[in-house]
């Protein structure tokens, strides 16, 4: 199964995140098929940059978003999008 979620980069004690689509099998920092977004949680206020167009296509091939992904796609309005697509 495919999951988006987040992938960390970045330096010691400096974390950011890539957002990824990824299969469910592989580690966090393992393979991945796609990069969505990014994410950084040092800024104020966290920095969010997430490709809508990738997001609802990986959304539509049945990709499910981790809790954190989810809340990242809630807060760019890309989850309200995709269920109103749905119905």
């Amino acid at each position: 199964m495919v999951k988006i979620r987040l992938r960390r980069v970045g330096a010691k004690n400096q974390p950011s995140y890539r957002l990824v689509a990824a299969d469910s099998r592989s580690p966090r920092d393992g393979a991945f098929i796609s990069i969505i977004g990014h994410y950084n949680p040092l800024t104020d206020p966290e920095t969010v940059t997430i490709d809508e167009e990738k997001a609802l296509y990986w959304l539509r091939m049945g990709a499910q978003p981790t809790a954190t992904a989810a809340r990242l796609l809630t807060k760019a309005g890309i989850l309200q999008k995709f269920k109103a697509v749905k119905e």
